[in-house]
């Protein structure tokens, strides 16, 4: 294999890579029908280590491991260090931190209606658009992926399969989904329906357009829930039982990958076609720890998983294929590049003309791709924030093709100590401090776009709006997910962040349980038994509602509530504005229950 870019200079301070806009062709150029098409696909969880092409002596990832060998590899591609940052970075080409998507959850997932996104961007120059499975950037109007430029969109709702925002009871199997916004129930087990619908697409799109298509599996995301047989392919291995079920997660992705290949081949479509398959942060369950302190699995020696700043937790697989294209083939990079990258480099690669409306962090990569350039001296930073709003110095790592500044006083060398075992601060001041320089000019960019998002009220566009406590800001915690939901658990001290676009008269209806549940307030949802390739659901918990209480600003709305119905009303005179949104219910104690869902009609 061709090896280049090994190491780099680390002298790049400027934060706005503005060569993002000023282009030059490097790609395909003529007629619209002779561009080539894009499949981008970002699998969940699934963390660099998790093939067997990488050296992983557990996994069975046949398909994935032949596509390795004939594509061109990045092996130094880095994302965010969970799923929200990473699919807005790679949406927008700007870090998570400029645009509310540091989070996974609390108001803090939803991609700004400022931002500009790679399906907007290709849809505006005639490219077909779709997206299959995890969006995870807000699921309220104007934040769902088909409001962000996607033509085509089935997708789950929040950051999961059974997330709060999700259609209820969905385990992913024969689970409902939202198509462009409208539930839809689908046969089949998750991976396998959005690789389903991708090639149903391609084959009812319009052929006189090239496409693009965002195919984002859920797997192997929690619960692990997966088909018998793809775990029982790790039976004898030395795993945990639920690595065997992730791992079996893996397989079942590398099975749908290949068959994707294959249509592709017999449609004539593979040869004209960017082909890229990533990831959106380190793994989950590849490597993990006993409870007797014994490490089982593979991590391809990287110190991390999902959620660390180390490079175990946002290095990831990447593999591009372009046989028409001049793109290097059967070769590897150890360049630096990110997923912010994307947006610029994929408007070069099929010379699409592209001037960004914000400011980039990415920048165009194609001439590394091209073998035009070996080297791009750079600087990157990705931290882990997963709290309200971001803040200078929680879990940074500034990154250059060499070196990784971790927390402004860990320095490793990422050539030749991959694993960061050996910090070597001491040794290169000079080093750590052009590092540190950087971040701190890259923040005080940052700093000013830190907003968050608002969801709109009483639009013509929407009317009514459903909001999930998935989306309440709170520093407390809170319930994610329909376990908890189910649990009864609480979080009482947040608030929504809403604008209310029209004066009029407002209804909002307060739930316990969503409304396709047909369950009351006071209702114990019913057990659903796990198996062992499915986790279960536990019986719910009486809550015992007496009063709904809605505050917006100074305003306090209340109604007594029957707790044999599905919801409570509360009504009342909005005026247009900016408010934090609190929708809650008390019992007669006096505690305080959040309404984990509220449904709300400007009348």
């Amino acid at each position: 294999m061709k090896h280049f870019g090994v190491t780099a200079k680390f002298l790049f301070f400027s934060f706005l890579l503005i060569g993002a806009g000023c282009k030059e062709n490097t790609s395909v150029s003529g007629p619209l029908t002779q561009r080539p098409n894009v499949i981008l696909i970002v699998t969940d969880d699934q963390g660099y280590g998790d093939l067997g092409y990488h050296g992983n002596p557990y996994t069975k990832t046949p398909h994935l491991d032949q596509f390795a060998s004939k594509s061109l590899e990045l092996t130094n591609f880095h994302v965010g260090t969970t799923c929200a940052p990473t699919r807005a970075g790679i949406m927008t080409g700007r870090n998570a931190n400029r645009n509310n998507a540091w989070h996974t959850i609390a108001g803090c997932s939803i991609l700004l209606e400022t931002e500009e996104t790679i399906a907007e961007v290709f849809t505006e120059n005639g490219y077909d658009t779709a997206m299959f499975g995890k969006w995870h950037l807000g699921d309220n109007y104007p934040f769902r992926p088909h409001d962000k430029g996607f033509g085509h969109a089935i997708y789950h709702g929040g950051g999961g399969v059974g997330q709060t925002p999700d259609y209820w009871k969905n385990d992913y199997f024969d689970d409902t989904y939202f198509q462009n916004g409208v539930p839809q129930k689908f046969e089949g087990y998750c991976t396998d329906v959005w690789f389903n619908k991708a090639m149903d697409f391609l084959q009812v799109r319009d052929v006189e357009n090239p496409f693009f298509l965002y195919l984002a599996p859920n797997a192997a995301h929690g619960p692990f829930n997966v088909p018998e047989k793809y775990a029982k392919m790790y039976e004898k291995a030395d795993l945990t039982e639920k690595q065997k079920r992730f791992y079996g997660m893996v397989s079942n992705i590398d099975e749908n990958f290949g068959r994707l290949v294959a249509y592709l081949k017999e449609k004539k479509l593979f040869d004209n076609t960017i082909l890229i398959f990533t990831t959106d942060n380190g793994t989950a369950l590849g490597i993990s720890r006993t409870a007797d302190d014994k490490m089982l699995g593979y991590n391809s020696g990287l110190r991390g998983i999902k959620g660390s700043h180390y490079d175990g937790g946002h290095k990831v697989p990447f593999f591009l294929s372009w046989p028409d294209g001049n793109i290097l083939k059967e070769a590897s990079s150890n360049e630096l590049i990110s997923h912010v990258d994307l947006l610029p480099t994929l408007t070069d690669l099929t010379d699409i003309p592209y001037t960004p409306k914000n400011p980039l962090d990415g920048t165009s990569m194609a001439k590394i791709m091209t073998g035009e350039e070996q080297t791009k001296d750079r600087m990157l930073v990705v931290d882990t924030q997963r709290n309200q709003r971001p803040l200078k110095g929680r879990n940074p790592c500034v990154m250059s093709t060499k070196w990784r500044l971790v927390n402004g006083v860990e320095l490793y060398n990422a050539v030749d100590d991959p694993g960061q075992q050996t910090d070597v601060a001491e040794q290169y001041p000079e080093v750590v401090s052009k590092m540190q320089a950087f971040y701190d000019e890259w923040w005080s960019s940052v700093e000013p776009d830190i907003k968050y998002a608002e969801i709109p009220l009483g639009t013509s566009e929407a009317n009514p709006v459903l909001i999930t406590i998935h989306d309440m800001h709170t520093v407390d915690g809170l319930p994610w997910n329909q376990v908890q939901i189910r649990k009864g658990e609480l979080s009482p001290n947040g608030f929504y962040n809403i604008k209310v676009v029209e004066d009029g008269d407002y209804q909002f209806q307060l739930y316990r349980y969503p409304s396709e549940s047909d369950l009351s307030l006071n209702a114990a949802a019913e057990e659903i038994p796990g198996t062992p390739f499915r986790d279960g659901l536990p019986e719910g918990k009486k809550i015992y509602p007496s009063k709904a209480v809605v505050e917006l600003g100074d305003m306090v709305l209340q109604a007594d509530v029957d707790d044999n119905k599905p919801f409570a009303i509360v009504k009342g005179k909005l005026k247009k504005g900016s408010y934090k949104l609190k929708s809650n219910f008390t019992n007669a104690q006096g505690s305080v229950i959040p309404s984990y869902y509220t449904q709300i009609e400007k009348l």
